[in-house]
Protein backbone atom coordinates (compact mmCIF):
# COMPACT_ATOMS: atom_id res chain seq x y z
CA UNK A 1 0.00 0.00 0.00
CA UNK A 2 1.15 3.19 -0.80
CA UNK A 3 2.42 5.82 1.61
CA UNK A 4 0.46 8.75 2.16
CA UNK A 5 1.46 12.02 4.98
CA UNK A 6 -1.12 12.82 7.49
CA UNK A 7 -2.43 15.27 5.37
CA UNK A 8 -2.85 13.79 2.61
CA UNK A 9 -4.72 11.03 4.62
CA UNK A 10 -7.07 13.86 5.70
CA UNK A 11 -7.86 14.79 2.11
CA UNK A 12 -8.63 11.26 0.35
CA UNK A 13 -10.45 10.46 3.33
CA UNK A 14 -8.10 7.57 4.11
CA UNK A 15 -9.15 6.01 7.87
CA UNK A 16 -5.92 4.45 9.66
CA UNK A 17 -7.36 1.27 11.22
CA UNK A 18 -6.55 1.00 14.45
CA UNK A 19 -5.67 -2.30 16.23
CA UNK A 20 -8.03 -2.52 19.28
CA UNK A 21 -6.37 -4.28 22.60
CA UNK A 22 -8.30 -7.48 22.93
CA UNK A 23 -10.58 -7.50 26.70
CA UNK A 24 -9.60 -10.45 28.49
CA UNK A 25 -11.21 -13.47 28.35
CA UNK A 26 -12.95 -14.24 31.97
CA UNK A 27 -13.72 -17.58 32.46
CA UNK A 28 -17.25 -18.56 33.69
CA UNK A 29 -16.80 -19.95 37.27
CA UNK A 30 -18.84 -22.57 37.57
CA UNK A 31 -20.67 -24.19 41.09
CA UNK A 32 -21.44 -27.43 39.78
CA UNK A 33 -17.78 -28.72 39.11
CA UNK A 34 -15.31 -30.20 42.02
CA UNK A 35 -12.10 -30.63 41.44
CA UNK A 36 -9.14 -32.53 42.74
CA UNK A 37 -8.76 -36.23 43.48
CA UNK A 38 -9.38 -35.83 48.31
CA UNK A 39 -12.07 -33.10 46.89
CA UNK A 40 -13.61 -35.78 44.79
CA UNK A 41 -13.21 -38.57 46.86
CA UNK A 42 -15.11 -36.76 49.49
CA UNK A 43 -18.01 -35.87 47.33
CA UNK A 44 -18.12 -39.78 46.50
CA UNK A 45 -18.24 -40.47 50.42
CA UNK A 46 -21.15 -37.87 50.92
CA UNK A 47 -24.86 -37.56 50.12
CA UNK A 48 -24.05 -35.42 47.32
CA UNK A 49 -25.76 -35.94 43.64
CA UNK A 50 -22.85 -36.62 41.07
CA UNK A 51 -24.08 -36.43 37.68
CA UNK A 52 -20.63 -37.81 35.93
CA UNK A 53 -16.94 -38.17 36.38
CA UNK A 54 -14.05 -36.96 34.06
CA UNK A 55 -11.33 -38.31 34.13
CA UNK A 56 -7.92 -37.69 32.29
CA UNK A 57 -7.46 -40.72 29.47
CA UNK A 58 -4.28 -42.79 30.30
CA UNK A 59 -4.57 -41.15 33.97
CA UNK A 60 -5.46 -44.33 36.14
CA UNK A 61 -3.48 -45.01 38.80
CA UNK A 62 -3.05 -43.58 42.33
CA UNK A 63 -5.61 -42.71 44.04
CA UNK A 64 -7.64 -42.76 40.41
CA UNK A 65 -8.09 -46.31 41.02
CA UNK A 66 -9.80 -45.55 44.18
CA UNK A 67 -12.26 -42.48 42.91
CA UNK A 68 -12.97 -45.02 40.14
CA UNK A 69 -14.05 -48.02 42.02
CA UNK A 70 -16.09 -45.67 44.44
CA UNK A 71 -17.75 -44.11 41.24
CA UNK A 72 -18.46 -47.60 39.30
CA UNK A 73 -19.85 -48.61 43.18
CA UNK A 74 -22.66 -45.67 42.97
CA UNK A 75 -23.18 -46.15 39.26
CA UNK A 76 -21.94 -42.79 38.54
CA UNK A 77 -21.36 -42.15 34.79
CA UNK A 78 -17.61 -42.22 34.07
CA UNK A 79 -16.01 -40.36 31.07
CA UNK A 80 -12.66 -40.64 29.77
CA UNK A 81 -11.96 -37.55 27.88
CA UNK A 82 -9.04 -35.47 26.74
CA UNK A 83 -6.58 -33.44 29.50
CA UNK A 84 -7.01 -30.05 27.13
CA UNK A 85 -10.36 -30.80 28.15
CA UNK A 86 -10.68 -30.90 31.77
CA UNK A 87 -8.09 -27.98 31.41
CA UNK A 88 -10.27 -25.82 29.83
CA UNK A 89 -13.19 -26.58 32.31
CA UNK A 90 -11.01 -26.21 35.59
CA UNK A 91 -10.86 -22.70 37.38
CA UNK A 92 -8.58 -23.91 39.68
CA UNK A 93 -6.00 -25.19 37.11
CA UNK A 94 -5.30 -28.05 39.79
CA UNK A 95 -7.79 -30.96 38.57
CA UNK A 96 -5.18 -33.59 38.89
CA UNK A 97 -6.48 -35.29 36.37
CA UNK A 98 -10.51 -35.78 37.63
CA UNK A 99 -13.41 -33.19 37.71
CA UNK A 100 -16.83 -34.12 38.96
CA UNK A 101 -19.91 -32.75 37.03
CA UNK A 102 -22.55 -32.53 40.48
CA UNK A 103 -25.38 -30.35 41.44
CA UNK A 104 -24.83 -26.86 42.21
CA UNK A 105 -23.99 -26.66 46.35
CA UNK A 106 -27.65 -26.52 47.92
CA UNK A 107 -27.75 -23.41 50.39
CA UNK A 108 -29.13 -24.04 53.66
CA UNK A 109 -31.61 -21.00 55.96
CA UNK A 110 -30.70 -19.88 59.11
CA UNK A 111 -33.40 -22.63 60.53
CA UNK A 112 -31.48 -25.60 59.91
CA UNK A 113 -27.93 -24.61 61.48
CA UNK A 114 -29.83 -23.98 64.85
CA UNK A 115 -31.84 -27.39 64.54
CA UNK A 116 -28.55 -28.96 63.69
CA UNK A 117 -27.16 -27.74 66.65
CA UNK A 118 -30.33 -28.43 68.81
CA UNK A 119 -30.11 -32.00 67.88
CA UNK A 120 -26.34 -32.52 68.75
CA UNK A 121 -27.45 -31.17 71.98
CA UNK A 122 -25.14 -28.38 71.38
CA UNK A 123 -25.22 -24.49 72.07
CA UNK A 124 -25.57 -23.22 68.59
CA UNK A 125 -21.82 -21.86 67.52
CA UNK A 126 -22.03 -19.78 64.28
CA UNK A 127 -19.53 -18.01 62.00
CA UNK A 128 -20.70 -14.71 60.22
CA UNK A 129 -18.59 -14.02 57.02
CA UNK A 130 -18.29 -10.26 56.18
CA UNK A 131 -17.47 -10.15 52.34
CA UNK A 132 -14.98 -12.66 52.23
CA UNK A 133 -14.27 -12.63 48.12
CA UNK A 134 -11.01 -14.67 48.34
CA UNK A 135 -11.94 -18.34 47.29
CA UNK A 136 -9.07 -19.85 49.06
CA UNK A 137 -9.76 -17.69 52.15
CA UNK A 138 -13.52 -19.24 52.60
CA UNK A 139 -11.95 -22.96 51.49
CA UNK A 140 -9.56 -22.27 54.32
CA UNK A 141 -12.08 -21.13 56.47
CA UNK A 142 -14.79 -23.53 55.99
CA UNK A 143 -12.21 -26.60 56.57
CA UNK A 144 -11.21 -25.11 59.81
CA UNK A 145 -14.75 -24.81 60.75
CA UNK A 146 -15.23 -28.02 60.05
CA UNK A 147 -12.98 -29.59 62.37
CA UNK A 148 -13.88 -27.11 64.77
CA UNK A 149 -17.48 -27.80 65.64
CA UNK A 150 -18.79 -24.99 63.80
CA UNK A 151 -22.68 -25.83 63.14
CA UNK A 152 -23.02 -23.55 59.97
CA UNK A 153 -21.35 -20.27 57.70
CA UNK A 154 -23.55 -17.64 57.16
CA UNK A 155 -22.54 -15.47 54.13
CA UNK A 156 -24.30 -12.74 52.20
CA UNK A 157 -25.45 -12.97 49.15
CA UNK A 158 -23.73 -9.85 47.34
CA UNK A 159 -19.83 -9.69 47.57
CA UNK A 160 -18.82 -12.42 49.00
CA UNK A 161 -17.26 -15.81 46.46
CA UNK A 162 -19.94 -18.81 46.50
CA UNK A 163 -19.55 -22.32 46.86
CA UNK A 164 -16.84 -22.56 43.63
CA UNK A 165 -14.68 -25.38 42.40
CA UNK A 166 -11.64 -22.95 44.19
CA UNK A 167 -13.58 -22.94 47.89
CA UNK A 168 -14.37 -26.89 47.67
CA UNK A 169 -11.01 -27.83 46.66
CA UNK A 170 -9.41 -25.86 49.17
CA UNK A 171 -11.92 -26.95 52.11
CA UNK A 172 -10.20 -30.53 51.36
CA UNK A 173 -13.76 -31.43 51.08
CA UNK A 174 -15.47 -30.32 54.03
CA UNK A 175 -17.64 -28.32 52.79
CA UNK A 176 -19.77 -31.27 52.28
CA UNK A 177 -19.99 -31.64 56.14
CA UNK A 178 -20.83 -27.94 56.44
CA UNK A 179 -24.15 -26.43 56.17
CA UNK A 180 -24.13 -22.59 54.59
CA UNK A 181 -26.44 -20.09 54.55
CA UNK A 182 -26.29 -17.28 51.81
CA UNK A 183 -28.42 -14.64 53.06
CA UNK A 184 -29.46 -11.10 51.83
CA UNK A 185 -28.75 -9.17 55.00
CA UNK A 186 -26.03 -10.13 57.75
CA UNK A 187 -27.32 -7.03 60.37
CA UNK A 188 -31.12 -8.77 59.85
CA UNK A 189 -29.46 -11.58 60.40
CA UNK A 190 -27.83 -10.54 63.43
CA UNK A 191 -30.59 -9.39 65.29
CA UNK A 192 -32.83 -12.63 64.74
CA UNK A 193 -29.72 -14.48 66.12
CA UNK A 194 -29.94 -12.06 69.00
CA UNK A 195 -33.28 -12.77 69.51
CA UNK A 196 -32.52 -16.73 69.99
CA UNK A 197 -30.17 -16.06 72.72
CA UNK A 198 -26.80 -15.78 70.67
CA UNK A 199 -24.33 -13.82 71.48
CA UNK A 200 -22.19 -11.78 68.84
CA UNK A 201 -18.74 -11.71 69.03
CA UNK A 202 -16.46 -9.64 66.11
CA UNK A 203 -12.93 -10.34 65.31
CA UNK A 204 -11.20 -6.64 65.04
CA UNK A 205 -7.48 -5.44 65.45
CA UNK A 206 -9.35 -2.21 67.28
CA UNK A 207 -11.18 -4.63 69.84
CA UNK A 208 -11.52 -3.90 73.51
CA UNK A 209 -10.39 -7.27 74.74
CA UNK A 210 -7.82 -9.58 73.61
CA UNK A 211 -9.91 -13.27 72.11
CA UNK A 212 -7.99 -15.57 74.84
CA UNK A 213 -10.01 -13.22 77.63
CA UNK A 214 -13.64 -13.74 75.87
CA UNK A 215 -16.31 -16.21 77.58
CA UNK A 216 -17.29 -18.19 74.30
CA UNK A 217 -18.55 -21.31 76.62
CA UNK A 218 -22.13 -20.00 75.38
CA UNK A 219 -24.59 -19.70 72.31
CA UNK A 220 -21.88 -17.77 69.95
CA UNK A 221 -21.78 -16.13 66.48
CA UNK A 222 -18.24 -15.49 64.88
CA UNK A 223 -18.43 -11.94 62.78
CA UNK A 224 -15.05 -12.51 60.28
CA UNK A 225 -14.35 -9.21 58.26
CA UNK A 226 -13.43 -9.22 54.41
CA UNK A 227 -9.53 -9.54 53.43
CA UNK A 228 -9.08 -5.50 53.13
CA UNK A 229 -11.99 -3.21 54.39
CA UNK A 230 -12.70 -5.63 57.48
CA UNK A 231 -15.81 -6.20 59.78
CA UNK A 232 -18.23 -3.23 57.93
CA UNK A 233 -19.25 -0.35 60.19
CA UNK A 234 -22.55 -1.18 60.68
CA UNK A 235 -22.05 -4.57 61.37
CA UNK A 236 -19.58 -4.21 63.43
CA UNK A 237 -21.35 -1.94 65.64
CA UNK A 238 -24.40 -5.12 65.98
CA UNK A 239 -21.41 -6.94 67.79
CA UNK A 240 -22.18 -7.25 71.50
CA UNK A 241 -18.28 -7.37 71.76
CA UNK A 242 -15.29 -7.08 69.63
CA UNK A 243 -11.75 -9.08 70.02
CA UNK A 244 -7.98 -8.45 68.96
CA UNK A 245 -5.98 -10.91 68.35
CA UNK A 246 -2.09 -10.68 70.09
CA UNK A 247 0.36 -9.56 67.77
CA UNK A 248 3.61 -8.81 68.51
CA UNK A 249 5.22 -8.76 65.20
CA UNK A 250 5.72 -5.58 62.35
CA UNK A 251 3.11 -6.63 60.97
CA UNK A 252 -0.71 -5.45 62.51
CA UNK A 253 -3.25 -7.94 60.70
CA UNK A 254 -3.90 -11.15 59.23
CA UNK A 255 -5.30 -13.21 56.83
CA UNK A 256 -8.78 -13.56 57.10
CA UNK A 257 -8.61 -17.06 56.99
CA UNK A 258 -6.19 -17.18 59.91
CA UNK A 259 -7.44 -14.47 62.12
CA UNK A 260 -10.73 -16.81 61.90
CA UNK A 261 -8.69 -20.18 62.71
CA UNK A 262 -7.44 -18.72 65.84
CA UNK A 263 -10.92 -17.52 66.57
CA UNK A 264 -12.64 -20.36 66.53
CA UNK A 265 -9.87 -22.72 67.67
CA UNK A 266 -10.21 -20.24 70.91
CA UNK A 267 -13.65 -21.47 71.23
CA UNK A 268 -13.60 -24.49 70.41
CA UNK A 269 -10.77 -24.85 73.63
CA UNK A 270 -13.07 -23.15 76.10
CA UNK A 271 -16.01 -25.39 74.74
CA UNK A 272 -13.44 -28.37 75.93
CA UNK A 273 -11.77 -27.06 79.03
CA UNK A 274 -16.51 -26.55 80.54
CA UNK A 275 -17.17 -30.34 79.65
Amino acid sequence: MKDYKKKDIAKKGIVKKEIKDKEPIVKEIREDLIEGRNAVIEALKSDRTIESLLIAKGDMTGSIEKILAMAKEKKIVIKEVDRKKLDSMSSTGAHQGVIAVVTPYKYFHIEDILKYAEDKNEKPFILILDEIEDPHNLGSIIRTAETCGVHGIIIPKRRNVGITPTVYKTSAGAIEYMKIAKVSNINSVIDELKEKGLWIYGADMDGSEYCFKGDFDGSVALVIGSEGKGISKLTKAKCDMLFKIPMVGNITSLNASVAASIMMYEVLKQKIQNK
